[in-house]
């Protein structure tokens, strides 16, 4: 009973906040060629699905962060909540690297589409690769790109192997890689689930790791290097191992 309550809870927000941010973001889109203003007010439906269902993302390391510096992020992806964690608490511009079934989503797929995020092929490896660079092309000063490096969420909440894709694109620019870590996003939402539970998700940054000196030939050492840092700040327990609860 319980669970159900949750799913209903959760699903009924979810509705709403869409319906009510859906005119806004369509307006926003038409009145900013860049996506920005699209984007800043997509954070409001992440604030209210946050806001009701109890879960309090925080940050550790945002001060590494350049204000106004274009970034490949890259992070770990353990649950839905990791979007939400991450679009509040960076808070800088940057885009969704994000499959395109997402965009066949009623009106949440066209708010998606509306703040200029990439939508790829995660099947044909090319033609995403296309994508990724003509929506490069057209991002303005200063907005990073975000990549889930794993290529979709965990099934047993281990950091699954990096796919290239981010890191190519990072080589290509010369933009500097930014590892994140996402804890505790599993605990509050696990993969296939909408039974959530309150409580923290922890946003780890780490230091920004330069491209240069970096080429196609020793790409696997920065792929490598970056999955080692977002590994070494990766908290399976959080928040318990912090605290000793929930």
């Amino acid at each position: 009973m319980i669970d159900s309550a949750k799913v209903a809870w959760i699903s009924l927000w979810a509705a709403i906040a869409t319906l009510v941010l859906f005119l806004p973001v369509t307006l926003a889109a038409l009145l900013s060629s860049t996506g920005n203003l699209a984007f800043n007010l997509s954070k409001i439906w992440a604030y209210v699905m946050l806001a009701v269902t109890n879960v309090r993302p925080v940050i550790r390391g945002r001060e590494k962060i350049v204000p106004g510096r274009s970034y490949v992020i890259v992070s770990n992806h353990q649950s839905e909540f990791d979007i939400l964690a991450l679009v509040t608490t960076l808070r800088i511009q940057y885009r969704w690297i994000i499959k395109k079934e997402l965009r066949k989503v009623p009106l949440f797929g066209y708010a998606l589409e509306a703040s200029r995020n990439v939508f790829i092929d995660r099947g044909d490896h090319e033609r995403a690769m296309r994508s990724i660079r003509e929506s490069m092309a057209r991002l303005p000063e200063g907005v990073s790109v975000l990549f889930f490096a794993e290529g979709t969420r965990s099934e047993d909440g281990s950091i699954a192997p990096f796919k290239k894709g981010g890191f190519l694109v990072a080589l290509e620019k010369g933009l500097p890689i930014l590892p994140v870590t996402v804890n505790g996003s599993r605990r509050v939402l696990p993969k296939k689930s909408l039974v959530f539970t309150p409580g923290p998700i922890e946003v780890v940054v780490a230091d920004p790791i330069d491209t240069t000196g970096y080429s196609r030939e020793n790409l696997q050492e920065l792929v490598d290097r970056t999955r080692s840092v977002i590994v070494a700040n990766f908290d399976p327990e959080y928040p318990f191992s912090r605290t000793g609860r929930a």
